[in-house]
């Protein structure tokens, strides 16, 4: 048993080369122009844009979707719990809701809704928007794969620290703040494997992980659980011993970093056209 964890591809794209910051940024307008988009025409326009940053890029097509099946199921709920109401009558007279939720039907939306079993039925609107919806999340989370496949979880790191260096003036601690982001994202990929090991040496010794009812199945994860946290803890205490063998949080010492982040006339360039582009999509469509 083993656990998938998205990491860094290395690569020498355009994608890979472009700054740090400028991905993070287009990031948050393309989500947030996810949620602003209402019509079929505007979500399309989105998987475009994602279509394009995924060829730029050079990562397989599949590596993005290959590892999303909790994301589906939750797609899955979207497009159920919008397609089917107790009261198809009720359903058909409220129509779209308001809000962020207020999506275009598309050709579905003068189409009557049909009863299935008395009142229960199927609401053909109410599909549509679902499937709208479920689209939505997908792009959600595989754009956010194209930032973390293309980008350094050091490089990532560096961005955080730029954005939050205003607040040094507040005696906000942004050093830390972005160390610890660091330490979090490389601890991932080390707990998920960790997991593995476990696992498949408690299996091989004989844990039941399929068997029994639900309780006995349960307390069989524990033999993965305990030595998982107090694997964990012996890794977090080492990497402390090591961090502060190398005088790390010494008084009146100002962190340096290897190569200085500077924006390049190109990455300002895509990013006014990236984020021209979303306010374009959310405004309009």
């Amino acid at each position: 048993m083993r656990i998938s964890v998205s990491s860094y591809i290395p690569g020498t794209s355009p994608v890979h080369a472009c700054d740090a910051r400028v991905k993070v940024l287009l990031l948050l307008a393309y989500s947030l122009t996810l949620f602003f988009v209402r019509t079929w025409t505007g979500l399309g326009l989105c998987a475009l844009l994602f279509a394009a940053a995924v060829i730029a890029s050079g990562i397989p097509v599949r590596r993005f979707f290959a590892l999303l099946v909790p994301v589906y199921v939750i797609a899955a709920f979207a497009v159920v719990f919008n397609a089917f109401s107790l009261d198809v009558v009720a359903a058909a007279a409220a129509g779209a809701p308001g809000g962020l939720g207020d999506v275009s039907s598309g050709v579905l939306a003068d189409v009557p809704p049909v009863a299935l079993m008395g009142s229960f039925g199927l609401v053909p609107a109410g599909l549509a928007r679902g499937c709208f919806f479920a689209v939505r999340i997908v792009l959600l989370v595989t754009a956010s794969l194209v930032v973390t496949y293309t980008t350094t979880s050091t490089e990532l790191t560096n961005a955080l620290a730029a954005f939050l260096r205003p607040l040094r003036r507040l005696h906000v601690p942004v050093d830390d703040v972005a160390m610890v982001f660091s330490l979090a994202l490389r601890f991932i990929p080390v707990t998920a494997e960790e997991f593995g090991r476990v696992h498949d040496a408690q299996w091989a010794r004989g844990a039941a992980f399929a068997e029994g009812n639900l309780w006995e199945r349960l307390r069989a994860w524990q033999t993965v659980l305990i030595p998982l946290f107090v694997g964990l803890f012996r890794r977090a205490d080492s990497l402390a011993i090591a961090m502060d063998a190398r005088c790390y949080g010494a008084p009146e010492v100002e962190r340096t970093s290897l190569a200085a982040q500077r924006l390049t006339g190109g990455s300002v360039a895509v990013l006014a056209l990236g984020l021209a582009t979303c306010v374009a999509l959310a405004a309009w469509l």
